[in-house]
């Protein structure tokens, strides 16, 4: 095996990108107080072709040397808006007709890998603070609460990590 090159890879452009259909998800990022997760957020949502990055907030916003360090670019790509609490945001999506899928662990939560995706519907997938998690009002307002399932003594991920793993599930189910 040979390990490809940069131009072997076959990147978009960023007008390629813009054109490209989107799969219908939106990450939500609930009051993210990293820099760094936020732009692994709009780097992971770049790669799997995602429709937005909401920030909601305290979440920062770009431009930001912070959020640029790991976005590596995908702030150029990906489409952003900001809101000033993540109920607002939700509420809005909803009403665009989002599914909301916060990823937390809660009673009645559904485990990622028992998850099945509707190809019909569009979804919001909601991730929350480092420390406090998803807002209980944001729970509240969501059509399902998903868990990733974690079998150690930490039941605890990073949150970029927790982004890539629903997003790759969410994805994978959507082009299978």
């Amino acid at each position: 095996m040979k390990k490809l090159a940069n131009e072997e890879l076959n990147r978009k452009t960023i007008d390629e990108f813009k054109q490209a259909k989107k799969l219908p998800i939106v990450l939500v990022l609930d009051n993210i107080r990293s820099l760094n997760n936020v732009g692994s957020a709009f780097r992971t949502a770049d790669s799997f072709l995602l429709e937005a990055v909401h920030l909601c907030g305290v979440t920062g916003t770009p431009p930001n040397p912070e959020i640029q360090k790991t976005a590596l670019g995908a702030t150029e790509t990906m489409s952003w808006k900001k809101h000033a609490t993540t109920l607002e945001c939700v509420i809005e999506l909803k009403k665009q007709g989002y599914t909301i899928c916060s990823a937390e662990q809660a009673e009645h939560s559904v485990m990622l890998n028992e998850f099945k995706v509707d190809k019909d519907k569009k979804y919001a997938l909601v991730f929350g603070n480092e420390v406090y998690g998803v807002e209980q009002t944001v729970i509240d307002k969501s059509d399902y609460v998903i868990e990733i399932p974690q079998y150690g003594s930490k039941h605890s991920l990073n949150v970029a990590v927790s982004i890539g793993i629903v997003s790759w599930e969410f994805t994978k189910q959507f082009k299978h």
